[in-house]
């Protein structure tokens, strides 16, 4: 079997495991937002997966699975940690996918949960294509994504430590944060998160079949822009805040980190 198969179908079986495992947690305790810990964390086991099969250059392999594994456990730990915080209560995302669901519940959120492990799959499809390219000489513009997806990583765990910090004070219970990178953006943690994808890209597009990777900062984006990411969220803090996040949308980038707006 080809290697470009051979790797993210044995990347897959290992996750449909691992996801189906996650199912049986959630069920049992009564919640499915663990999902988001799991998702973070698949990307390490696929970068070993990767690093252990994969034949392409030593190097390049080596520098991709390390950067996929160092932002893979960030997230992860950081997520794993907020669910933890309240695993015996559902976030509110999840709370509102149970009322939508309530026909079918398992067996959408079954479903739900084997679309997050074919996710995982789809956007590792630069980290199989850079792993088997064979080339020793790692050329500029790879060096310029690689320095573009360490940066990004670190502006993400920035953003998500700001907002931590914001939300562990009691006095600001029920405020909007508005303090660091959440000053110049509504959700520069989505922000990073994209220009993790989209280095991603810069880094692959130098290798064979390195412009498929383009599917990964566009579904992402369109996540982001669209279903799950900013729309969700901005819904649950307009039930949770009101106004008060009504006159933050009104001065503040929706995404890009840019300067308020006068009201």
């Amino acid at each position: 079997m080809s290697p470009y198969l051979h790797i993210p179908l044995l990347s897959f079986a290992v996750i449909f495991i691992i996801m189906s495992a996650a199912f049986i947690w959630a069920k049992r305790i009564h919640n499915f937002s663990i999902v988001d810990g799991f998702w973070s964390f698949n990307f390490a086991f696929i970068a070993v997966i990767i690093w252990l099969t994969a034949n392409g250059d030593a190097t390049r392999k080596t520098v991709v699975c390390a950067l996929a594994i160092i932002w893979s456990l960030r997230l992860g730990i950081h997520l794993a940690i907020r669910i933890g915080s309240h695993i015996h209560e559902e976030e509110g995302r999840y709370k509102q996918l149970r009322k939508e669901w309530a026909g079918n519940l398992n067996v959408k959120f079954f479903a739900f949960f084997q679309a997050q492990a074919l996710s995982n799959i789809m956007l590792c499809i630069p980290f199989f294509i850079m792993a088997l390219n064979q080339n020793p000489s790692i050329s500029i513009v790879e060096y310029i994504g690689a320095g573009l997806w360490l940066i990004s990583i670190i502006g993400e765990a920035v953003a998500d430590a700001q907002l931590k910090s914001f939300k562990a004070n009691p006095a600001n219970k029920g405020k909007v944060c508005n303090a660091g990178l959440w000053h110049y953006s509504r959700h520069p943690n989505y922000f990073f998160q994209l220009m993790i994808w989209v280095s991603v890209f810069i880094f692959a597009i130098n290798s064979q079949y390195g412009w498929i990777s383009i599917i990964c900062p566009l579904s992402i984006g369109y996540l982001i822009f669209k279903v799950t990411g900013i729309p969700m969220t901005e819904e649950q803090s307009l039930r949770s805040k009101g106004d008060a996040y009504r006159d933050y949308q009104r001065t503040t980038s929706v995404f890009v980190p840019w300067f308020k707006k006068a009201k």
